[in-house]
Parts: C-alpha cells; structure tokens; sequence
C-alpha cells in the first residue's frame, strides 16, 4: 500500500510541475529538429518517449551503457570490445565454464548497448 501512495505522490508532483507540459513541448521540439535534420519524426518521438519512461520509472544511469558510450566516443568500435569491458579480476576466478558464460553474458550487454548508443547518435538532437 506505501508504495501505491509513493507512486501517486510522485504522479501528482509531476502534475505540479507542468512534467507533462514540457514533455509535449521536448516532443514538439524534437519533431522541428528531425524535420530540419531529415530525421525519422516517428523515431524522435518513440526516442523521447522512451527517456520520459525511464525518468518516470526512476531508472538509474546503466553504469556498463556509460562505460561502452565511454569507450565508443574515445576509439570508436574496436575488435577487442569485449576484452576492454571484461572485469580482469573477476574472470580470473573463473572456471572455464563460468568463463564462456561471463563472456556470453558480456557480448549480449555490449549489442545492446552498442545498439542503444547508435540510436541516441542517430537521434543526435539537443533537448
């Protein structure tokens, strides 16, 4: 029940805040820059409702997403990503096993945060 109330709490502040409002208007600025760009409006909204819904969910920033936008803004894509991300200290005590899985694991973040970083470069927009 206390996190029912926490939730409408944070709901009517967004209220107050005009939250909405300026999301209308990120979205309407958004759509006048792609149209300028030649960008996919449809892709700029779905892009800015995406951030709306990580703000409201209270996502914290992905630390390993920062760390690979880090890594691609210095190199660029690099044939040794995987090597680069892996924590050294813990893949020593692995067995081979656990090695193979931790690099499955590592490969499958590393896509779809290489995905996730070529759609916010392709949605370059300033809001």
């Amino acid at each position: 029940m206390e996190s029912i109330k926490k939730i409408a709490r944070q709901a009517k502040q967004r209220l107050k805040n005009n939250f909405w409002e300026n999301c209308k208007s990120d979205i309407a600025q958004g759509e006048i820059q792609a149209k300028n760009l030649g960008l996919n409006q449809s892709k700029v909204k779905n892009y800015i409702g995406v951030k709306v819904q990580r703000h409201i969910r209270g996502d914290a920033p992905d630390e390993f997403y920062l760390k690979v936008k880090a890594m691609l803004d210095e190199c660029g894509e690099v044939s040794d990503a995987i090597g680069r991300l892996t924590d050294k200290s813990l893949y020593a005590g692995l067995s081979y096993e656990e090695k193979q899985r931790y690099n499955l694991e590592l490969s499958s973040k590393y896509l779809a945060a290489l995905e996730r970083y070529r759609r916010e470069k392709e949605m370059d927009i300033k809001i």
